[in-house]
């Protein structure tokens, strides 16, 4: 068969016989195509719909699609609420030492960051006036004591004499009374008068010792001041220390130190580094919790170290601007590793609970004073909201007074995804913190 132009032009004769066959194959070969192509479409819907049937049967009740949450138990242990207070190291004691009488410094026997022990000799001052002062002084007091001598002797003259003239007049008169005739009353009167006499004198010698006396006391206490603002020009420590400051060096004149004049040069600088003190602004708060003689952490960051100090005083006063009162921790510093200057945390302990019922601040929602809610998990793996009462709070836990039990579960961390009765997968953690 061939074609010729749109006609077609078979070079067999055409035969109805052998058409029939030809026709049948072509309709058989159809229906397979069909059959087959049916039942690919009917497969692919049978797939996509058993799909959907089985996410349509799953839901918020099967457990293979509970979400996982975080929860923590409820447990005992001791809670402590302490107070953190930052403060700066300061000397227990801290002084200029000047010089109490002027005179230039002959001696220097200290410098800087010298540790000296209280009494040790720091300076020596040359004081030329003084000296000659103390001479004169000398002097003074034996001349006073010459007069003493000179007095006593007067006296002792005197009181002789007075004697005499006494013993005189008693014989006169004592013969009058028995021999009249024998005395003439003018005798009498001289010896009188002689008596009187002699007895005046001793009144007067007694005045005059009195008064060299007096002399002497003087004297002598004039020599002991002077021996005292001498004394002055040793100055020695007051107290064990460290100089931290040299402002006078050796043939320096040093002026008095006087109280009214503040413009005055001082020597030294000395600081009792061996107990330092820290001065915390206690709060309001945390004043009835606050005790004498309580043992504290004393943290220092530049040193990775904790001491022990010790609260040895407070002001019993709040101050009304700052609704804190003034309290000063002492920290014993024996190998002077701690500095003046340093930065410390106080951690003070306000109130401690024994064997409180506890939970992660974390897992709490509070809604008022003492009160908050909390989501648990029950053995049905389901949520539930419960309203708890609080006691004793830190910063990292909640003491539960009523509304739980020791062991349940809680939810830990964000609770806003979840709702009551809906069902979890638990999963228990380790709070950050926690121990």
């Amino acid at each position: 068969m061939r074609t010729v132009g749109a006609k077609i032009v078979s070079s067999t004769p055409f035969t109805p016989g052998r058409l029939l066959p030809t026709v049948a194959t072509h309709l058989s070969c159809c229906y397979i195509c069909r059959t087959f192509h049916g039942l690919w479409i009917g497969f692919f819907l049978a797939t996509l719909l058993s799909g959907c049937g089985s996410k349509a049967t799953a839901g918020p009740d099967d457990a293979s699609n509970a979400p996982h949450v975080a929860v923590v138990k409820v447990a005992r242990r001791d809670l402590s609420d302490t107070l953190e207070i930052a403060s700066e190291f300061q000397p227990f004691q801290e002084i200029k030492v000047y010089a109490k009488v002027s005179g230039y410094i002959q001696k220097l026997n200290v410098d800087w960051g010298t540790h000296v022990s209280q009494g040790d000799l720091l300076a020596v001052l040359e004081i030329p006036e003084l000296e000659q002062q103390l001479q004169l002084d000398e002097a003074a007091v034996r001349r006073s004591e010459q007069d003493l001598a000179r007095a006593n002797e007067e006296l002792n003259r005197a009181q002789s004499s007075y004697n005499v003239a006494h013993l005189t007049y008693t014989r006169l008169a004592d013969v009058q009374k028995t021999r009249p005739e024998l005395v003439a009353q003018e005798e009498i009167d001289v010896a009188q008068g002689k008596d009187i006499e002699a007895n005046a004198g001793v009144s007067s010698a007694k005045d005059a010792r009195s008064g060299s006396e007096q002399e002497v006391i003087g004297a002598k206490a004039a020599l002991d001041r002077d021996k005292a603002m001498f004394a002055y020009a040793r100055i020695t420590a007051p107290f064990t220390g460290v100089v931290t400051e040299i402002d006078a060096y050796k043939g320096a004149l040093l002026p008095a130190g006087t109280s009214s004049n503040k413009g005055d040069e001082a020597l030294l600088r000395l600081s009792e580094n061996d107990l330092l003190r820290l001065v915390i602004p206690m709060p309001e708060r945390a004043v009835g919790d606050v005790h004498l003689g309580e043992t504290v952490a004393v943290r220092v960051s530049t040193t990775n170290e904790t001491f022990d100090g010790k609260i040895v005083r407070f002001s019993d006063q709040i101050d009304t601007q700052t609704r804190t009162m003034y309290t000063e921790v002492d920290v014993p510093n024996p190998k002077y590793v701690l500095v003046p200057g340093m930065y410390a945390s106080v951690k003070i302990p306000l109130r401690t609970v024994q064997n409180a019922l506890t939970i992660p601040i974390q897992t709490l929602q509070a809604s008022g004073e003492n009160q908050g809610s909390v989501l648990t998990v029950d053995a049905g793996n389901r949520i539930e909201k419960r309203e708890v009462t609080l006691g004793l709070q830190t910063a990292t836990d909640a003491e539960i007074l009523s509304g739980l039990q020791e062991g349940e579960l809680v939810v830990y961390g964000e609770q806003s995804q979840y709702k009551p009765g809906q069902l979890v997968f638990p999963q228990v953690v380790t709070p950050s913190g926690s121990e």
